[in-house]
């Protein structure tokens, strides 16, 4: 394999649920070529296998009985059954892969199929907490958090006994506790050291990893969290400490936090490679375009290492929380920032029903074919290159003292040798018109020809005035351009 382009584009597949549709008894060493096709000719980097490792039949229990989840297996799924509840993918059983999803054997062989097709794999990593029955639980109490009698007895929704011990439920700080998981230690040299192992193995399986909720390891975010109940931090923060160890056997391994609270940059000084940008998407749903535009105006830096999206399983899906073309609007932005991006799957068809992550099946819907229509054609467009390891600017842009509407435009551009392309979106629901700012000197002195890879239209355009006062453009409601520009 090349190496990993600056600028990767990762796409996201619920496993079960995808090879549950793919056939009965299908499995990852038995997916048909047909598909490995398919993926690859939407042009992605790298595919995320979300949820292949051996789910808790504890767990799964614990969800049977649990009132709230049941209500939100059966909003998502109306005919809901309970075979249906496979178990969660965050709560591990055991780093192995699920045998009803094909073992490490089939997960190597899907591994190969798309590495046949320039395509890595990324799996998940969940650092902050395992299932009841993990043998952790029973080998090694000292890995958690622990509690007693009396803790289990005043909080039973918060501390459990398993095997003669009583454990803390893993958990997020502003939220009640998460009754189908143990919290492992982030402070436990023997946590540390299994972990570390642990991803040591994922590392032999895969090509980047997906660390579940990994700020809550960060020392200060932990020792918030558990106060008394832990000991001080370690001399190394938990990242700072396996994040090289696994490196150091593994070198060209990819790490991905997800992440939120604003401690993206703390979690990529401690070394992860991607961290999800949620920001992005919660401006873009919520705040208007110029909130967008200063959030692009971070240092470069800071911007290569965001993982871009507009849904993925946590999320609800784009369609349903966006009207239809802003819905775009958003999808064209997210999808030509720097850093990586992600799509999920069911984002092209346009899904709405966000799946829980324990159910092996999802309901019908249909397929909104002129959002998957502009999905390709958009995917097509960004297969380009440039758009993985070119150079991106955000562009400046102007207007006219009596016209605001300018305000609602961002545009940026990338540049890859003699490839170049401009970006230029309307975040808002009125026409909005602009002056858009190329930052290339050598554009002055020529003409130049724009093609709209995604209308097909085309315009001849004056170098010297796309410099300045800027390439005028006129956007309807939620419009946007996405241009090649090359000499006459």
């Amino acid at each position: 394999m090349d190496p990993w382009p600056r600028h990767p584009s990762i796409y996201e597949i619920n496993t079960w649920v995808w090879l549950g549709e793919l056939g009965r008894g299908v499995t990852l060493d038995s997916v048909p070529e047909a598909e490995w096709d398919a993926i690859a000719t939407l042009g992605f980097d790298a595919v995320w296998f979300m949820g292949v490792w051996q789910r808790s039949p504890a767990g799964r229990e614990i969800a049977a009985r649990n009132a709230d989840l049941q209500a939100d297996f059966r909003r998502a799924l109306p005919d809901f059954r309970g075979e249906d509840n496979a178990g969660s993918p965050y709560c591990v059983r055991d780093y192995v892969v699920d045998p009803r999803l094909g073992g490490r054997a089939g997960l190597a062989r899907a591994r190969a199929a798309l590495a046949r097709r320039g395509l890595r794999l990324v799996l998940d990593f969940v650092p902050n907490h395992v299932a009841p029955d993990h043998p952790w639980a029973a080998g090694h109490p000292d890995y958690f958090v622990r509690g007693c009698a009396q803790d289990a007895e005043r909080d039973p929704s918060s501390f459990v006994a398993v095997g003669g011990h009583v454990f803390a439920c893993g958990r997020d700080p502003y939220f009640p506790a998460w009754p189908d998981v143990l919290q492992l230690d982030a402070f436990s040299a023997g946590l540390r050291a299994a972990a570390i192992d642990t991803v040591r193995d994922i590392a032999s399986q895969c090509d980047a990893v997906r660390c579940d909720m990994a700020m809550l390891m960060l020392d200060a975010v932990f020792a918030r969290t558990w106060g008394s109940r832990v000991a001080a931090p370690r001399a190394l923060d938990y990242w700072r400490e396996l994040i090289p160890a696994v490196r150091q056997q593994h070198a060209d391994f990819r790490f991905v936090a997800e992440a939120y609270w604003d401690l993206e940059w703390e979690l990529q000084q401690q070394g992860f490679d991607w961290c999800y940008d949620k920001r992005l998407v919660d401006r873009l749903e919520h705040a208007d375009a110029e909130s967008v535009r200063l959030h692009l105006c971070a240092e470069l830096a800071f911007q290569r290492k965001l993982l871009r999206f507009i849904e993925n399983h946590d999320e609800p899906r784009a369609a349903a929380a966006f009207p239809p073309a802003k819905a775009r609007a958003a999808a064209l932005l997210a999808l030509t920032q720097c850093g990586a991006r992600l799509l999920h799957e069911g984002q092209l068809e346009g899904r709405r029903v966000r799946l829980p992550v324990f159910l092996a099946r999802r309901p019908q819907e249909p397929v909104d074919e002129e959002l998957r229509a502009f999905y390709r054609t958009l995917l097509a467009a960004t297969a380009d290159r440039t758009f993985h390891d070119g150079d991106w600017t955000l562009c400046e842009r102007g207007g006219w003292a009596d016209n605001p509407s300018w305000r609602d435009v961002v545009g940026w551009c990338w540049r890859r040798g003699d490839a170049r392309f401009l970006v230029a979106v309307n975040l808002s629901e009125r026409p909005a018109q602009a002056q858009v700012q190329l930052p290339w000197e050598d554009l002055a002195g020529r003409s130049w020809q724009l093609d709209d890879l995604l209308s097909q239209a085309r315009y001849d355009r004056d170098g010297d005035t796309m410099r300045q006062p800027g390439l005028y453009v006129d956007l309807p409601p939620w419009g946007f351009h996405l241009l090649r520009i090359a000499p006459r």
